[in-house]
């Protein structure tokens, strides 16, 4: 009995597949009804570019935000406080700047899809009547099918694009969206510093009103007491009587003089004695009367006496203090006023714009090259899956289950439809 190993090799040619027999027969059936599956092609063709033609243009605007700025300390307390304070200053400072930048990032992104943002845009535009809406909720769906916002969370850089069949539109709505961002983010900060400047706004009005009502009390007051600064006032007033006293003295003794020499009628005492009169009653206009110490300025006073000023004085200085008091008080708050709003614009989020929206000069929508290549390739696949199909179901045996299975169902179909029995 020999060895096996030493039988001749048998070499067998390998047959195509049945599977490889099967395409060959579907191409060969393809390629005798190539010309209606030309045909179906080309309907589908006709179709895609009517279908392509008739969808509007949209247009597309992006506007681009730099990362906000952390405000201080925030993202490093957060870690401070996950990591038990562990960290190295290295570390926290650059945690703190990610997870600063990604938090308000999301914030941003979340305030731009908030209902109070869509409906001040809805109103800005009159979206509702672009939209053909009769409601807020219907025009909101669709401005945000027609926004998209992208935070990227490697670089930061909010992304704002806005569609719209109108470019001009498109790109005042990305823009209205940065702006109102904007707004929103500064009236809802509820930073300390904000709510210092807040405080300080309330206080400066109250300041100033109570600076205002002093300034007037006082301005009346020394309007209808004829009083500028009663300090210098007095000084000169007592300067001048001190002079009108002398100038009586020197009358009367120059009067005894005249008298002695030429009697009590002659013209040059009368004159004296004239003049000594009008000394007196200047002298007591100055002084005032015991009478008028207590009693209001008088019409014809020009300004108050000497014996009026102690009391006058009091109640002017009062006033004066009330309203030097007002004053200090007005300016401190001032300086303290602005030096709050400088550190409210630190601690805000600022939006940067790093790319405004433009004018977009070429459509976003419909990509009717597509539409039309996807259109005939979807006729061409559907007339070729039914002339194959077509094919199979005439190949199948008359016996087969499924092909009488459905001749039987037709059959019952076409009988109830054409009863015979029915009158």
């Amino acid at each position: 009995m020999g060895n096996v190993l030493d039988q001749p090799e048998v070499t067998t040619t390998a047959l195509p597949s049945q599977q490889y027999q099967r395409y060959l027969l579907w191409a060969s059936l393809l390629w005798k009804k190539r010309l209606r599956l030309g045909l179906c092609g080309f309907v589908g063709a006709v179709l895609s570019v009517a279908i392509a033609l008739s969808l509007p243009k949209e247009f597309q605007s992006t506007a681009r935000l730099m990362p906000p700025e952390n405000p201080a300390g925030t993202g490093a307390s957060i870690l401070a406080s996950l990591s038990g304070g562990s960290l190295s200053p290295g570390a926290a400072a650059i945690g703190s700047s990610m997870m600063g930048a990604r938090v308000i990032g999301a914030t941003f992104v979340g305030v731009l899809q908030s209902r109070t943002i869509q409906d001040r845009l809805i109103d800005r535009f009159d979206l509702r009547k672009v939209y053909h809406c009769r409601t807020y909720i219907d025009a909101r769906k669709n401005l945000a099918s027609r926004t998209v916002l992208d935070n990227d969370r490697m670089s930061g850089i909010i992304s704002i694009s806005v569609t719209d069949t109108d470019p001009k539109r498109a790109r005042d709505l990305a823009a209205a969206y940065v702006e109102e961002l904007n707004n929103l983010v500064n009236q809802l900060s509820t930073s300390s510093a904000r709510r210092e400047r807040e405080f300080l706004e309330g206080r400066l009005k109250e300041v100033k009103k109570n600076l205002d009502d002093a300034t007037r009390e006082l301005s009346q007051f020394s309007s209808s007491n004829a009083t500028l600064d009663v300090q210098d006032q007095g000084k000169v007033m007592l300067t001048a009587a001190a002079d009108v006293q002398g100038e009586l003295i020197a009358a009367e003794s120059e009067l005894r003089g005249l008298q002695s020499i030429y009697g009590v009628d002659n013209v040059r005492v009368r004159a004296v004695e004239g003049r000594i009169a009008e000394l007196r009653s200047q002298l007591e206009k100055m002084s005032g009367s015991k009478g008028t110490a207590d009693s209001d300025l008088s019409s014809d006073q020009l300004y108050p006496s000497l014996r009026q000023l102690p009391r006058l004085g009091a109640t002017y200085y009062d006033l004066y203090r009330q309203t030097k008091i007002q004053e200090t008080v007005y300016e401190v708050l001032t300086n303290e006023y602005e030096l709050a709003k400088v550190q409210e614009a630190k601690e805000i989020p600022a939006v940067k714009v790093l790319d405004i929206p433009d004018v977009p000069e070429r459509k976003s929508f419909p990509p009717r090259t597509l539409i039309v290549i996807a259109g005939t390739f979807v006729a061409f696949l559907l007339a070729a899956v039914q002339i194959l199909a077509a094919d199979a179901w005439t190949r199948l045996a008359v016996d087969h289950p499924l092909k009488d299975s459905v001749n039987r169902t037709w059959r019952n179909r076409k009988f109830w439809k054409h009863d015979p029995s029915a009158g």
